[in-house]
């Protein structure tokens, strides 16, 4: 008895098939063969910076992230699409987000991380979102956040391990979330007027406890 059930348990072995091992699909697979696009603005301001910058921004892009970018001249927009050879549909709008990035400001060099780390983004709020302000209160706000030749800026980015962008009365913030947080609740502390010896203070306090949880 003992031997028939030792067999038929063989059997049932033998006839469980092996699992199936499927490829990853390309970006045109997924889409049934259509053509992905994505296209990001260029303001006015930024026209000239991306005719400098261009070969910085279409060599990672075309090469290493396999999409096809090209300058629209007519509408003054920046268009992508994948290719059929794009290994990662993912890699679109990584490449979209890549280049709205060096939009708002961001220098290439900075940006390019976008392209290379999942847990980045890039967030942007305006100095009224947090306090009111006009006329002198407001460039003094400002003249705050930047600090004596951008010493304050720095220091901040240099804390929290992120990058920030201060374009009048906006401000972006590109970095990871928790990172994104620490250096806006430090910018919101020098817009409501804490003085920056006492925002340094807090954010080495803050920093200390983040590289320990990492």
């Amino acid at each position: 008895m003992a031997t028939i059930e030792a067999t038929s348990m063989e059997e049932d072995k033998a006839v469980v098939p092996p699992k199936p091992r499927f490829e990853p699909l390309k970006a045109h697979e997924m889409s049934e063969g259509g053509v992905q696009f994505r296209k990001v603005n260029v303001p006015a301001h930024r026209f000239s910076p991306l005719k400098k910058a261009w070969m910085e921004i279409y060599t990672p892009v075309y090469e290493q992230m396999k999409i096809d970018i090209r300058m629209n001249l007519k509408t003054r927009k920046v268009e992508m699409k994948t290719r059929p050879d794009t290994p990662d549909v993912g890699n679109l709008q990584k490449c979209a987000d890549f280049v709205h990035a060096f939009m708002l400001g961001f220098d290439p060099m900075d940006a390019i991380a976008l392209l290379r780390l999942d847990d980045l983004y890039v967030d942007t709020f305006e100095i009224k979102d947090v306090k009111t302000l006009r006329g002198e209160h407001l460039s003094r706000a400002i003249g705050r956040l930047s600090g004596k030749g951008g010493k304050t800026k720095f220091a901040i980015e240099n804390s929290t391990r992120t990058r920030i962008v201060i374009a009048d009365t906006k401000i972006h913030i590109l970095g990871s979330f928790l990172n994104i947080k620490v250096a806006r609740d430090s910018l919101c502390s020098l817009i409501l007027g804490s003085p920056a010896g006492k925002v340094y203070s807090k954010l080495r306090a803050v920093s200390a406890r983040l590289a320990e949880k990492f």
